[in-house]
């Protein structure tokens, strides 16, 4: 005589909480997917600003910032603050964190936008090791 018994599959035995386990655990991630697309976004129309892209030229032509953080200098994660634009106009205030092989900092940048013409009231540098902030628009606010 032959006793076999058929065990049911484990998805049988277990599907009361495998499916709203497996739903909400789906749920969970397609959220964190979408999070880090908007934030890749933002990041991305914020690099190609052109408040970032100016900042970013006037700290690699600064020999001082150059002699402290080394060559290249390069954008070292996620940018913070405010950029708009409407209409011509705009506004920036944003902060860069930088970095060269010798050295980190913060780079700031605030300035408005009119008629397709940026202009800066504030762009410097915090280098991170020694609080130093280095202005590259001291020499530019005295000429004019």
């Amino acid at each position: 005589m032959n006793n076999h018994t058929q065990h049911k599959s484990w998805f049988s035995r277990n599907w009361g909480w495998a499916v709203p386990l497996g739903g909400c655990l789906t749920i969970i991630v397609l959220f964190f997917v979408f999070l880090g697309s908007v934030i890749f976004g933002v990041n991305e129309l914020i690099t190609q600003s052109v408040p970032h892209q100016d900042a970013l030229v006037k700290v690699n032509e600064d020999e001082y910032i150059v002699d402290i953080l080394g060559e290249p200098i390069e954008t070292n994660g996620i940018m913070n603050g405010n950029l708009s634009y409407k209409n011509n106009v705009g506004s920036a205030d944003i902060s860069i964190p930088i970095k060269g092989p010798n050295g980190e900092a913060q780079l700031y940048v605030v300035g408005t936008k009119q008629n397709d013409q940026w202009s800066y009231t504030e762009m410097y540098v915090i280098i991170s090791e020694t609080d130093e902030q280095i202005d590259l628009l001291g020499y530019e606010q005295n000429d004019q």
